[in-house]
């Protein structure tokens, strides 16, 4: 019988995700991933396989967090002023600081989707499973007379995570809390009843 787990894979994951993040998939090292989970090489091996695994179990987490941030912002309120709530939380991320690494699913997207399929194939649920979370909220938002009854949600949808995706792609290289809201401003206008 194998020796228990001594560590939170939660945490390994989460920490994983942070050095991912900053440095990319190519540029993270081993040392990197086991200086920052705390474990060594054996152990992250053995809890999860190849490097690339670990990756893609840390953009898996990501997307999670990311479709939850977006649907507490939109949970409970109108569409329109939940977007806002949503864009504006992504533009003080990016203007503080944290946000400027970008997303990390498209991150992942520039990094490795072209060159691979399991990371494309990740890359584009995650991205369904956003237009998913907008979608419904669309869709929501419809059925309370809040959009046209001919607003197409899905077109829309798809639209606003594309829009993120973008925002959060000019604020790497462009922090400027006035041109982001500038786009901002021209996303919401899709929102108008």
């Amino acid at each position: 019988m194998g020796r228990p787990r001594e560590f939170d894979i939660d945490t390994a994951i989460e920490s994983a995700t942070g050095v991912f993040w900053s440095k990319g998939f190519e540029q993270a090292s081993l040392d990197d991933l086991c200086e920052a989970t705390g474990l060594n090489r054996s152990s992250l091996y053995a809890a999860f396989g190849t490097k690339r695994d670990l990756y893609l179990r840390a953009l898996a987490r990501y997307e999670d967090g990311s479709a939850a941030r977006i649907a507490a912002a939109l949970r409970g309120r109108p569409v329109r002023e939940g977007v806002k709530a949503f864009l504006d939380a992504l533009i003080d991320s990016i203007v503080a600081g944290p946000g400027r690494r970008g997303c990390f699913i498209g991150n992942c997207a520039a990094e490795m989707a072209r060159l691979d399929r399991g990371a494309a194939a990740r890359v584009r649920g995650s991205l369904g499973r956003i237009e998913s979370t907008f979608r419904a909220a669309l869709e929501e938002a419809r059925a309370r007379g809040e959009l046209p009854d001919d607003a197409d949600t899905g077109a829309l949808a798809r639209f606003l995570t594309s829009g993120a995706q973008g925002l959060r792609l000019v604020g790497k290289a462009n922090p400027d809390r006035r041109a982001l809201e500038d786009i901002a401003a021209v996303m919401l206008r899709c929102l108008k009843p």
